[in-house]
């Protein structure tokens, strides 16, 4: 189900799993996205701060972020900070974000709060990624009710396989409960190498299930090197096979939604005249 064409598709990039590749793919599918002149909103959902860090927002040089917002103490135009990539703002993290389970336990919204705080600037972007973090807490509860879509990065080892059944089950529970819209975008594989045989095994078994783009991230060290240099692949090394993945994932995304969205809108405009 596309979104309005009016405003934003807010797409959160979830996996419990550590390690996956997950902030990565938020930050380089937010830049490529972006470079393709599609205005872009990465939140950092996640209290590392490393997608605020990747791309050149270091913790400590923000006095507010996405914590204050949660709270109701800012608004979330309040906090975008925008980035060397054109298009692309960032709604920073710090590790203040914990205490936000914490601080709205006694509130009977909490898990609306980053849906009720987006709302007012959906209509300023075209795309908004959600940056989760590895767990399935309150964080990743207001990015999934935020959110129109789901996009799950998979490391193709056997333990992936198992945590994608436990993540697709708490989807449907809030598909069941706060947000009815919500659909899985699909699953894009990352840090893919080709000489593993396993790799493709688990490659093969999750097409069976869910689409899966046919983008893939290849394990590369341009892609590795480039947040500690606070860039988006596409700064850093845009040749690297990092970068041009991600470039090419964009693409495959915005293809699926942009095209189709942009055909009906052609479509009513002919029919009222």
């Amino acid at each position: 189900m596309a979104a309005p064409s009016n405003r934003a598709r807010v797409t959160c990039v979830v996996n419990q799993k550590g390690g996956v590749g997950k902030t990565t793919t938020a930050v380089n599918l937010a830049a490529s996205v972006a470079a393709a002149e599609k205005r872009t909103l990465l939140v950092d959902m996640d209290p590392q701060g490393n997608a605020s860090s990747g791309c050149g927002v270091r913790s400590g040089t923000r006095e507010r972020t996405i914590y204050d917002v949660l709270i109701g103490a800012v608004r979330m135009e309040d906090v975008l900070v925008e980035t060397e990539v054109p298009r692309l703002f960032v709604a920073p993290a710090t590790q203040d974000l914990v205490a936000v389970e914490i601080e709205l336990v006694d509130d009977p919204k909490r898990a609306l709060k980053l849906k009720e705080a987006l709302a007012p600037v959906l209509s300023r972007f075209d795309h908004v990624f959600i940056d989760c973090p590895p767990s399935l807490s309150l964080l990743t509860l207001n990015a999934l009710a935020a959110a129109d879509a789901v996009l799950v990065p998979l490391q193709c080892e056997y333990y992936a396989l198992e945590g994608l059944t436990h993540l697709m089950a708490t989807i449907d529970r809030v598909k069941n409960g706060m947000n009815p819209k919500l659909e899985v975008d699909g699953v894009v594989l990352t840090m893919f190498d080709p000489r593993n045989n396993l790799a493709h095994q688990v490659a093969d078994e999750v097409k069976k299930h869910f689409f899966v783009f046919e983008s893939v991230i290849p394990r590369n060290v341009r892609l590795s090197e480039a947040p500690s240099h606070g860039k988006p692949a596409i700064l850093y090394d845009v040749q690297s096979k990092g970068a041009q993945g991600y470039l090419a994932l964009a693409r495959e995304l915005l293809l699926r939604h942009d095209a189709p969205a942009k055909a009906a809108k052609k479509k009513a405009v002919g029919v009222r005249r």
